[in-house]
């Protein structure tokens, strides 16, 4: 098996709520994403093994409360359930980050009390999500917030926004379609990070956005604005 990971962050107390963890980025990503500022991540091959990753843990029992699989998109790794297992083996507390497009994998880890937190990216209402995400996969994410929800799983919704791609009025339209399914925790919406590297080239937004615009019956938190 190639190298699942590209890089670890050993120290976070930002990446995993009310917890201090370490971040395992996993390499590659089934999406293109506009304004991804990870393209390293999920253009190159992995550097870190299953064993070099499972040798880290060790050093950091009892100093960290849990651990953080992002990406890319962590879940389509072929490596992604055996390392699961190698986190909780150790009783570190397992946060993922995901696009939702890989339900199978994401329902075989929650069967097997592998996942304790989940962060569902929205990326774009299914008219954008196309050309923001790259991809065709709004009835996966919309398979997998279902789910979720009906087995009243911990987790939240985020979605980065880029004022030239997405206004209020789509985020008004994002935050409907999770009220009417049911979710009713907070939304937050992140702020884009110009890293002066992303798929789309695109740098600070022209258009402003005022989030008092947006109209919403569920919680909308900012993070990074």
């Amino acid at each position: 098996m190639l190298n699942p990971i590209h890089s670890l962050t050993p120290f976070t107390m930002t990446d995993y709520p009310d917890k201090i963890a370490a971040v395992a980025w996993f390499a590659g990503c089934n999406m293109r994403c506009v304004y991804c500022y990870n393209t390293p991540i999920v253009l190159e091959s992995g550097n870190i093994s299953t064993e070099e990753f499972c040798k880290f843990l060790d050093k950091r029992k009892n100093r960290l409360d849990g651990i953080v699989f992002s990406g890319g998109e962590c879940s389509i790794s072929p490596a992604f359930l055996e390392l699961a297992r190698e986190v909780k083996k150790r009783n570190f507390a397992l946060k993922v980050d995901t696009n939702g497009s890989n339900l199978d994998v994401l329902k075989q880890a929650i069967s097997e009390g592998l996942i304790d937190y989940i962060a569902l990216d929205f990326k774009a209402t299914k008219e954008k999500f196309k050309s923001i995400s790259g991809s065709h996969l709004y009835e996966n994410f919309i398979q997998t917030l279902e789910f979720l929800l009906l087995i009243n799983f911990d987790f939240e919704v985020r979605t980065t926004l880029h004022a030239d791609f997405l206004d209020e009025n789509d985020i008004s339209k994002m935050a409907e379609i999770l009220e009417q399914k049911g979710y009713k925790k907070s939304y937050f919406l992140q702020n884009f990070l110009d890293t002066k590297e992303n798929f789309g080239k695109i740098s600070t937004p022209k258009n402003s956005f005022d989030v008092d615009k947006i109209r919403s019956q569920i919680p909308i938190k900012l993070r990074n604005f």
